[in-house]
């Protein structure tokens, strides 16, 4: 595919859904800015697969819990290709802990996982918000967010209550940022149910991952636990396509959301 010379930063793109979305934007023509905290090896291992569709890549260490670093990510991208077209918010963090074990979890924990998950793609946002005004004042050219939230800020369910608290609210800085970063961009969630990546692997340990993944396998509408190409293909969908859509979750999960609801007959 011919370059497209738009440009964007995803956060957390080392590996998993943020790797996914990293190459898939590649794949259309895009630079890429693949951002990673700890995870060198796997970094260098994506920014191979987004270079080699022949795109242009960047490599950056940044903690999106950081404002400094948020600030040096948008930087940084700006002093490479003077423009900033898309951003996903995909960097996030959890603590597995069983919902019910309200001892389970610290205030700490809480302050940790809001940082990371809502005070992360505020501060990248309003990181990147400055040049995607510029681009849409000078050339019309608007700007695209999208967040990476979960099922679990729809439902209350996943990982940890700070977790579920993290993405409710991550929901509700998409529409907040929706009507104040307008017209300029637009800004829209991504809610993935169960993925199928080594970070949640790692988090519930092998037998609850392939307990959870046969789950999802028999009991949702479509019969399938999500990957994390599949889930790109929302993120997507929403950066590149959705050309007069802002404000909007998408939930991603084969079906998960409708259990409550009375199955057809099979």
């Amino acid at each position: 595919m011919a370059k497209s010379g738009k440009v964007a930063i995803v956060t957390g793109s080392a590996t998993g859904l943020g790797a996914s979305c990293a190459i898939d934007l590649a794949a259309r023509g895009w630079n890429v800015v693949i951002n990673y905290t700890k995870s060198k090896k796997e970094a260098d291992e994506t920014y191979a697969a987004v270079t080699a569709k022949g795109v242009e890549a960047i490599l950056v260490q940044a903690d999106m819990g950081q404002d400094a670093d948020c600030r040096k990510l948008a930087a940084e991208t700006v002093k490479k290709w003077g423009r900033i077209d898309g951003l996903v918010n995909n960097a996030g963090t959890t603590k597995f802990q069983n919902q019910g074990d309200l001892d389970g979890v610290t205030p700490e924990d809480f302050d940790r996982i809001l940082r990371v998950n809502v005070t992360g793609p505020y501060m990248m946002s309003r990181a990147v918000f400055p040049t995607m005004k510029k681009q849409w004042e000078d050339k019309r050219e608007r700007g695209s967010i999208v967040n990476i939230s979960s099922i679990a800020g729809v439902m209350g369910v996943g990982s940890s209550i700070p977790y579920a608290c993290s993405k409710g609210a991550l929901n509700t800085l998409t529409l907040t940022l929706a009507r104040w970063l307008s017209p300029a961009v637009r800004v829209n969630t991504v809610c993935p149910g169960f993925i199928q990546t080594r970070w949640l692997l790692g988090g519930l340990g092998e037998e609850n991952y392939n307990k959870m993944k046969r789950g999802q396998e028999e009991t949702t509408p479509l019969r399938q636990a999500g990957t994390p190409e599949q889930m790109a293909e929302a993120v997507l969908f929403f950066l590149t396509s959705a050309s007069n859509i802002t404000g909007e979750f998408l939930i991603v999960d084969s079906g998960l959301h409708l259990a409550s609801l009375p199955m057809k007959a099979r």
